[in-house]
C-alpha cells in the first residue's frame, strides 16, 4: 500500500478501526446446538452486499457462536481463506439487519467501531487493488491459504476522518446502485429470452395446428431432423493457410456459461494448427466436457482473424447450411433442455465425462419448414442478446469508472468537499 498519507488522514491498523472476529462455524448440524442461517463464502465472494435476497444454509451453532458471529448491519465480511491467493480478503457489506444469520468458516466478520470507521467505507476499501495486494502477500500457504488474525488486526490501513469516510462511501454506493440495478435488468432479460425460446423453439409464430413428433408436439408443418443432416459435426479446416497466416485462438475459459466469446488471442497458424480443434467464421461451438457443457459454455463464431479460429480440444464444432441454421442451432444448443437431454449421453469417467461426436450426428431436432419463420425468429432471439450485450457493456463502463473514483477517493488524491453539517455529523 502507498506510504503517501494525505493532509488530515492518517495510518490506522485495521484492529484499531474494526474488531476483528474469525470464525469457526462449519457448516454441520449438530442436534444440542441451536438451528441458525449461515453466510457462507460463496454468499461473499460473489457479491458486494449481504441482504435478505440470499438464500442462507440452515445449519446450527451454540449460543457463544452465534453472540459472537451474528451479522448486525454496517458489519464487513472478508475471505480469509482460500486455494489461491488472490481470493483472499474480497469484502461483502452486510447491508440490512438480518435476525438470525450468523458468519461462517473461511471468514472473518469486521465489526467497525462507531468512533473511528465506517462499514460501507472499509467494504470499498478493501477492494482497492493496492490493499487487495497487501493481502495476497500475506496469505499463508502451499495448496490452501489463508489470513492469520495477526495479519488481519496489524494491517495499516490509511484512513480519513468518519466524515469523510461517510462520504466517500455514499459516492462509491451510489455507483454500485447503478451497477446493481442494471445487473437486475440484465437477469430479467435473460429470463424472457428463457421462456422466449421455451415458446418460439418448439411452437414457433402464430400455428394453430400442431402434431405429435418423436421430439414433441410441434407445429403441423414443421420437420424434424439429425444434426448430422442439416450440419457437419467437427468438420475440418477447408483451406489450410501459409504457416505464417496469423488466426484466433480460443480457450474455454474464453467464452461464458450464457454462451458468449469473452476473449480472443491471435497466433500464427504453425502454432496451433496440430493439437487443437479448427473452426470458421459462422460456426457453433458446444462444450463437451463436464462441467462446461451442463454451465452453458459454447458459442456462436464470428469475426476470426482471417476467417480461422482454433481452440479447446474440448469443443464440439457444427457447421451448418446456412447462417439462418447455425443461428437457430446455437440458440436451440444453448438452451437448458438440450442440454439436459445431452447429459444423459454422456461417456467416461466422473470428472472427464464428454457429450459423444454421435449424440451431436444423430439427436433430433425440430426446425420450421419455412426459411421465413426461422429467420424471423432467430430474429427475436437475437435482439434480445443484442439488448443484454449492451447492458453488460454499460455494466463494465461503470465499473471502470468505480475503479477509477475508488483509486482516487480511497487514496486522497481527490478530496471530497463536506458541508458543515456532514463535517460536524459522526
Amino acid at each position: 500500500m502507498s506510504n503517501a498519507v494525505p493532509h488530515g488522514w492518517s495510518v490506522q491498523l485495521l484492529g484499531k478501526l474494526a474488531d476483528v472476529r474469525s470464525s469457526n462455524v462449519d457448516k454441520k448440524s449438530d442436534a444440542s446446538e441451536l438451528p441458525v442461517r449461515l453466510c457462507n463464502y460463496t454468499d461473499v465472494y460473489y457479491r458486494n452486499r449481504i441482504t435478505s435476497d440470499i438464500d442462507f444454509m440452515h445449519a446450527t451453532a451454540k449460543q457463544g457462536e452465534i453472540d459472537r458471529f451474528a451479522l448486525e448491519k454496517g458489519d464487513v465480511i472478508i475471505t480469509k481463506d482460500s486455494e489461491t491467493p488472490d481470493d483472499i480478503a474480497v469484502p461483502a457489506l452486510v447491508s440490512e439487519s438480518l435476525p438470525g444469520v450468523i458468519c461462517g468458516y473461511h471468514l472473518t466478520l469486521l465489526r467497525p467501531k462507531p468512533d473511528r470507521s465506517n462499514g460501507e467505507f472499509l467494504a470499498h476499501l478493501f477492494q482497492l487493488q493496492s490493499v487487495q495486494h497487501y493481502f495476497y502477500l500475506l496469505a499463508n500457504g502451499t495448496t490452501r491459504f489463508g489470513l492469520t488474525a495477526e495479519a488481519i488486526n496489524t494491517a495499516p490501513l490509511i484512513t480519513p476522518p468518519l466524515p469523510e469516510q461517510q462520504k466517500i462511501a455514499t459516492i462509491l454506493s451510489s455507483v454500485d446502485d447503478v451497477i446493481e440495478k442494471t445487473r437486475a435488468q440484465i437477469d430479467k432479460l435473460k429470463g424472457l429470452k428463457t421462456g422466449m425460446m421455451q415458446e418460439l423453439l418448439t411452437k414457433g409464430i402464430g400455428h394453430t395446428e400442431f402434431k405429435d413428433s418423436p421430439v414433441g408436439r410441434i407445429p403441423k408443418n414443421w420437420k424434424v431432423s439429425q444434426i448430422g443432416d442439416i450440419a457437419q459435426v467437427n468438420p475440418r479446416l477447408l483451406n489450410k493457410p501459409e504457416m505464417t497466416t496469423l488466426v484466433s485462438f480460443l480457450r474455454m475459459q474464453d467464452v461464458s456459461n450464457d454462451a458468449k466469446i469473452l476473449a480472443k488471442t491471435t497466433r500464427k497458424y504453425a502454432d496451433v494448427c496440430k493439437g487443437f480443434t479448427s473452426f470458421s467464421d459462422g460456426d457453433v461451438l458446444f462444450a463437451k466436457i463436464t462441467p462446461c457443457m451442463e454451465n452453458g459454455k459454447g458459442a456462436f463464431v464470428e469475426g476470426l482473424m482471417n476467417g480461422i479460429g482454433f481452440g479447446s480440444t474440448e469443443f464440439h464444432v457444427l457447421r451448418a447450411t446456412n447462417n439462418d441454421v447455425a443461428r437457430w442451432l446455437f440458440h436451440l444448443l444453448s438452451g437448458k433442455q438440450f442440454r439436459e437431454k445431452a447429459a444423459q449421453f454422456m461417456t467416461g469417467s466422473a470428472g472427464q465425462r464428454r457429450v459423444p461426436t454421435d449424440f451431436l450426428k444423430m439427436v433430433e431436432v425440430a426446425m420450421p419448414a419455412c426459411n421465413s419463420e426461422m429467420r424471423s425468429i432467430v430474429s427475436a432471439l437475437d435482439a434480445l442478446d443484442k439488448r443484454v450485450t449492451h447492458k453488460e457493456l454499460h455494466v463494465e463502463s461503470i465499473q471502470n469508472i468505480k475503479k477509477a473514483l475508488m483509486q482516487d477517493l480511497l487514496t486522497g488524491k481527490v478530496r471530497v468537499k463536506l458541508t458543515d453539517k456532514e463535517s460536524a455529523a459522526v
